[in-house]
């Protein structure tokens, strides 16, 4: 098949008191494509000055990750099918809450595809279905994924 990398680096800052919890958690990620990105843990989950609201968390991370699975996928099916897109937007949102051992998970992401096409609504709910039954990530999660198709331009 195929590996995938991505290089997380992190150090201290010079203010930090790493024993007493007081330490930044903002972080690189470096993608074995070349693309870099800041990432740090959420404000909602570790408070400013530790986290940084401008960097990608994990949590955000792990939403777009689906959802970019999502639509390449179904980018895929639909030129096999010969239906043609013009656009695709995607406003995903993920849900953290505690599972019942107490234990925080995203438990759900909701894809909400926008899709500006002169295909029919029957034709794009199927491609979304076969598109959610066939993405990789999707396949890889236990969170529920749910695809909730919004009204495009042409359909």
């Amino acid at each position: 098949m195929s590996t995938h990398t991505a290089t997380i680096r992190w150090s201290q800052d010079e203010d930090d008191h790493f024993s007493l919890g007081r330490y930044t958690r903002v972080h690189e990620i470096a993608f074995d494509g070349g693309t870099t990105i800041m990432a740090s843990a959420s404000p909602a989950i570790v408070r400013e000055p530790f986290s940084n609201p401008a960097g990608v968390d994990p949590e955000e991370m792990f939403v777009a990750s689906l959802a970019s699975c999502h639509m390449l996928t179904f980018l895929d099916l639909a030129r096999r099918a010969s239906v043609e897109i013009l656009s695709y937007e995607d406003e995903a949102e993920g849900v953290l809450e505690k599972n019942t051992a107490g234990r925080m998970w995203l438990a759900s992401v909701t894809l909400r595809p926008k899709v500006e096409t002169g295909a029919d609504a029957d034709t794009l709910a199927r491609l979304h279905h076969e598109a959610h039954e066939a993405c990789f990530i999707a396949n890889s999660v236990k969170t529920e994924v749910v695809v909730e198709p919004r009204k495009g331009g042409n359909d």
